[in-house]
């Protein structure tokens, strides 16, 4: 058995000395790196190679990885650097990694054409300048391959664990037994559905209804899949952290019942959520636990993965204050050794995403699990849009040192060009005009320079703004059909934002680098729409998994004598509070009623509480934090009665559980849709030109999947009785009828 590794992953394993050192230094684009190698490369000779393979085995190792560039007339191996600012203020721990890749790539050079001797050369290219350092030094094939040898035999003691820990894993693996006793109705279809997906290397999407275990019927038909099909990692990926949750829960479940099973199961936390000295600054001159980080960093690692237990937030925090190291970097760097990685969608399928980056640095052969894919296309529409307000940039404007005036000015003689351009408060633009992007990349060239040069005085202000323009750069240079480019005025000025609207373009890529994604959900229907907007590959399959339930366990009342259209809010609060007063007086209990606004809520729940003051009561606020969360959900007791009053679509719609008598009821007093705006209705135009499909991809598709979601807290096990109103005569439409779980029976109230 060979273990795989690439150049850089030995390197960093090995190399890195010192400090953590994460202190604030513009780094360049993505786009500038490559054109920074590229312009290195095309100043050579002609007969210079760019991007030389290479590889080379030391016992059952076995390295390989890409060389920048080698010069055949010099016999000149080179490892190119882009960067910006003062190249003598690098800390020492990165110039070292540095040597040691090229000292590895010089190596197999040497290896692979014969060569006695080569000039190894670190080239540092100034993104500002376009100056390029040279670093040159000589050196025998002889000594390189001690260099080598001396690496890998560090490294290989790791790895020689690592292979008896992935033999025992995947050994266990292939005779790991379901944790239950049996499978639940619909649980068996959708494990099977996953497995196969695995086995096929394609992608699936499968709508499986709440309450049939869809957490451990995924993990565990991917564990097996590990051992049969030469996986890597498992990343399950959750838009809440009530979903990790669950998913920790379910690996617990799966360890208990298999105790032998070594499976190394990881949680991944925001950085804000894990820092212990959030006041101080990520280098060891700042926080303590940032100094001689790598020092203690082997003992760490070591430590949390011989933990018998899970590695959640909690336990990690506990290894890694035992060894005295950064939480969140410990984490990171145990990424790179877990077997099942728990956490948020931006961990893979964001423009920085530290999972999908490392799996494809490593080569992993990974299966990615999403959980309530639901929220996955509005979530990535966030992660590939970007916004910038004239106002706090004018504000910034007014104290800016020297080095950004002009920049500045710049941008303010064009920004208020196109705010003259404009005579409406919302428009929508094609393109992004070019002269204002390359304008903002003069603004955004000078922050990074500027706050390269004066690391000691930076203004957290000019920090933020440079945080704002980089991806605003970014997504310009990628812009196209599936992102609006508008400029929204008011009285304080403009806002421009390229807003994505299908993120498909952007994630396809990363649907590609795993051997299977599955996305599930209990509300993934009609298919099609997250197909098309994630940009899911062609042979991705879809399985709409049979609901456990039976329509006799459910009430479901289309209530169409009302109307809930802004015109006729006020004519509907009357009826709508005798209908929730009649249903609570015929069967007491605890009920939920979802509005479209707070505003609506807010109406109708203070008419309810004078109309019927013996009725027990609770609403959402706006901005709940967890603690009011918990209050608000404590009122469902299994012995409570009263009415819940939230808004469709925010913390409660989805993502709770109140079985049983804990909830027998909800009122559905909206569509859901999506508010007629001007943003929106661009959206639904776009929509419209690519699928199609306009109203439905932006207004109905998404506004009754999150009625279904809401209704789905009424149902949650096979013992479960409940009722759902649906009220307002839009629900008796066939298109809208079309899109309710196929379990329902519905009936129809003409009055309430």
């Amino acid at each position: 058995m060979s273990y795989i590794v690439a150049v850089r992953a030995l390197c960093e394993f090995t190399a890195k000395q010192g400090d953590l050192d994460l202190r604030f230094t513009p780094s360049p684009t993505a786009q500038e790196g490559i054109a920074g190698h590229a312009l290195v490369a095309a100043r050579r000779a002609a007969t210079y190679q760019r991007e030389i393979g290479l590889e080379g085995d030391f016992g059952p190792l076995h390295v390989r990885g890409r060389a920048d560039g080698y010069d055949p007339a010099k016999n000149q191996i080179e490892e190119i650097k882009t960067f910006r600012g003062d190249l003598s203020a690098m800390p020492d721990n990165h110039r070292q990694l540095h040597w040691a890749q090229v000292k590895v790539y010089g190596h197999l050079l040497c290896q692979k054409l014969g060569l006695s001797e080569i000039t190894l050369a670190l080239v540092y290219f100034d993104i500002a300048s376009q100056r390029e350092t040279v670093i040159l030094e000589e050196h025998g094939a002889a000594a390189l391959r001690g260099v080598f040898e001396l690496l890998c035999s560090r490294f290989l003691r790791w790895a020689d664990l690592e292979m008896a820990h992935r033999a025992a894993r995947d050994g266990t693996l292939r005779l790991m037994r379901f944790p239950h006793p049996a499978f639940r109705p619909g649980q068996r279809q959708l494990a099977e559905a996953m497995y196969k997906a695995s086995s096929r290397a394609c992608c699936l999407l499968a709508q499986a209804p709440t309450g049939i275990g869809k957490t451990i019927g995924s993990l565990f038909p991917m564990l097996k899949a590990c051992a049969q099909h030469g996986l890597d990692k498992v990343f399950f990926l959750s838009a809440k952290s009530s979903g990790r949750q669950l998913a920790l829960d379910a690996l617990s479940t799966i360890k208990a019942n298999a105790p032998q099973l070594p499976l190394r199961v990881l949680e991944l936390v925001a950085k804000t959520s894990a820092c212990e000295f959030p006041g101080h600054a990520c280098h060891g001159a700042s926080c303590p636990l940032a100094r001689g980080f790598y020092e203690r960093l082997p003992a760490a690692r070591s430590a949390a993965l011989e933990c018998a237990s899970l590695l959640d937030q909690a336990r990690l925090r506990e290894v890694a204050l035992e060894h005295q190291v950064c939480p969140y970097y410990l984490s990171a760097e145990l990424a790179r050794w877990s077997d099942v990685i728990v956490g948020d969608y931006n961990y893979y399928f964001d423009s920085s995403a530290m999972l999908y980056g490392l799996t494809i640095v490593n080569d992993w052969r990974v299966n990615v699990l999403v959980d309530e894919a639901h929220n996955m296309v509005a979530r990535a529409r966030n992660m590939y849009s970007a916004e910038l307000d004239h106002l706090s940039i004018k504000l910034l404007r007014q104290n800016a040192p020297r080095a950004l005036k002009q920049a500045l000015a710049r941008l303010h003689r064009e920004w208020v060009q196109l705010e003259k351009n404009q005579e409406e408060p919302y428009r929508a633009y094609p393109a992004i005009p070019q002269k204002f992007t390359a304008v903002l990349q003069g603004l955004g060239a000078a922050l990074g320079d500027y706050l390269a040069d004066n690391p000691g005085v930076v203004v957290p202000d000019w920090q933020r703004l440079y945080h704002d323009v980089l991806p605003f750069i970014r997504l310009s240079e990628s812009f196209g059909e599936h992102s609006l480019f508008d400029i929204t005025t008011g009285s304080t000025g403009s806002q421009l934002c390229i807003r994505n609207i299908i993120p498909g373009p952007f994630l396809k890529q990363r649907f590609a680098a795993s051997r299977s994604t599955a996305l599930f959900s209990a509300t993934l229907s009609p298919w099609n729409y997250y197909a098309d907007t994630l940009g899911m590959p062609d042979n991705t399959v879809w399985v709409d998994v049979a609901s456990p339930f039976e329509a006799s366990q459910l009430a479901v009342q289309i209530v169409g004598a009302i109307s809930t259209r802004f015109q006729h809010r006020a004519r509907s609060l009357a009826p709508i509070s005798e209908l929730m007063a009649k249903q609570f007086f015929r069967q007491r209990g605890n009920y939920l009623a979802f509005f479209s606004s707070f505003d609506y809520m807010d109406t109708v729940a203070a008419l309810f509480a004078e109309r019927y003051p013996g009725i027990p009561k609770w609403q959402q606020a706006r901005r709940m934090d967890r603690t009011a969360r918990e209050r608000f959900l404590a009122h469902f007791t299994a012995d409570g009665q009263g009415v819940g009053f939230a808004v469709l679509g925010g913390s409660f719609g989805e993502g709770i559980d109140l079985p049983g008598a804990r909830l027998i009821g909800a009122f559905i007093a909206t569509l859901g849709l999506p508010q007629i705006n001007l943003v929106n209705e661009q959206i639904r135009q776009r929509m419209d030109a690519i699928f199609g499909a306009g109203y439905a991809y932006t207004y109905l598709y998404p506004g009754i999947r999150k009625v279904v979601q809401a209704a789905g807290r009424v149902i949650r096990t096979p013992s479960d009785q409940g009722v759902i109103y649906l009220i307002d005569d839009r629900f008796a439409r066939p298109e809208v009828m079309r899109l309710f779980p196929a379990w329902w029976h519905v009936k129809h109230a003409s009055t309430p």
